[in-house]
């Protein structure tokens, strides 16, 4: 196990807090040595054994707690939040450390995090849990694109996917203010209807002209890679991200078009997706 306050024992050098389990164990001297070797190499951690803890980075404390675990040559890892105490950055680089690792030795992995970020870089299946229940099983993008309720798409994504309250009337759903938009292919349920409209930031279209509905822009966030606007549709705010770079400014309206195939309904009761 690899716990989230990383767990060494100050007193010891690199090398003593990986092999500690050996050491108890009694494995013969030579082997834990070797062992221990194999587990610094693995983690870059060699010209460390000689060290303290308090001579290290957060990554490489962190590190250390990994070897701790990668030296008994377990079936399957248990890592508690292992990333949540290091800086964004640091963050970063431990979470591709990570998957390398675990694509490397090829042992089961059990990964707890409230980071989806985290989540969706890392796992293979994700198992998303809201007090003690099980939601959804599956993989980041099966979880991202089919989520099984409000929850679990509100969890997945980020920025995160915009919700709209209003209900069915026929082939459209209605907001509040009385506008329309279009809902997706299939049975949505009786005519009036209460339903959350859930459309993700990269889903919207800016057109050229006449587009499905009209944004109303509030605040432009140009990020480098992107540029993520929030505004309102309909009275209700949304966020909307583009890969141009938009000479925008707030209060401007903008037609805008949605990918019908990417849109979820929800109940507005339940939560679960329609």
């Amino acid at each position: 196990m690899v716990f989230q306050s990383y767990a060494l024992y100050p007193h010891m050098t690199v090398a003593q807090n990986v092999g500690f389990a050996l050491k108890l164990a009694k494995v013969p001297a030579a082997e834990m040595e070797a062992r221990i070797r194999e587990a610094a190499a693995t983690l870059n951690l060699t010209d460390y054994l000689e060290r303290f803890p308090r001579e290290l980075s957060g990554g490489q404390r962190q590190r250390v707690a990994m070897g701790r675990a990668i030296v008994r040559s377990p079936k399957v890892f248990l890592f508690d939040e292992p990333l949540s105490n290091l800086d964004a950055k640091l963050r970063v680089r431990m979470r591709t450390e990570i998957k390398s690792l675990h694509q490397r030795l090829g042992a089961t992995s059990v990964y707890v995090t409230h980071d989806q970020i985290e989540a969706m870089t890392m796992a293979d299946r994700i198992v998303v849990m809201r007090g003690g229940h099980i939601e959804q099983i599956g993989s980041p993008l099966e979880l991202y694109d089919a989520p099984v309720n409000e929850f679990v798409a509100t969890f997945i994504g980020s920025p995160s996917i915009n919700l709209l309250e209003g209900t069915i009337r026929g082939a459209v759903f209605q907001l509040s203010d009385g506008s329309t938009l279009p809902l997706p292919p299939g049975n949505h349920g009786p005519d009036g209807r209460a339903v959350k409209y859930g459309i993700r930031p990269e889903h919207f279209e800016i057109t050229q002209g006449d587009g499905m509905t009209v944004l109303k822009v509030d605040v432009v966030e140009p990020t480098g890679n992107e540029t993520i606007l929030t505004g309102t549709i309909g009275g209700q705010e949304v966020q909307i991200t583009q890969q141009e770079r938009l000479n925008l400014r707030p209060g401007q309206e903008i037609p805008v078009s949605l990918r019908l195939n990417a849109v979820h309904l929800f109940d507005a009761l339940t939560g679960q997706r329609i």
